[in-house]
């Protein structure tokens, strides 16, 4: 469900690669909630889900960063800036419900959730720089 494709590519090596790591945290989720077996994946997913959150706040920062360093588009970028600010405030949310006792419904809303984001905001918001690095000698 979480496979990379090239089409995911923003032609920048950093970015691609830090995306890669989050389809890789995706995807353990992923395989983890279509398990079938009677195993308390808890602890798993908590230590995968606090890994995604780390790790997709320092994705953004690095993004956001670039965006400020080279001058990309201020609409631009402070539309960026709102998108990544609605996944943290979702990745937050689905922390604070009972992981204990709900766990395979917040392992699907978050896996919908992942997949909503790659969809919109990689294959859309994503590409829109792409250009702009890449001419800024960012590959």
């Amino acid at each position: 469900m979480f496979d990379w494709k090239n089409n995911y590519s923003c032609n920048i090596a950093e970015i691609d690669k830090q995306h890669k790591q989050l389809f890789h945290l995706a995807s353990q989720l992923y395989d983890i909630a279509k398990a079938s077996d009677d195993y308390d994946y808890y602890d798993e997913i908590v230590r995968i889900f606090n890994e995604l959150s780390d790790y997709t706040v320092y994705h953004f920062k690095y993004e956001e960063q670039l965006m400020d360093d080279y001058g990309y588009d201020s609409e631009e970028t402070k539309r960026h800036k709102f998108e990544h600010a609605a996944f943290v405030a979702k990745m937050i949310q689905l922390q604070k419900e009972d992981l204990d006792k709900k766990q395979k419904k917040i392992l699907m809303d978050l896996i919908m959730f992942a997949t909503d984001w790659i969809e919109k905001h990689i294959l859309h918001s994503d590409m829109k720089y792409k250009d702009f690095f890449n001419s800024k000698g960012i590959v």
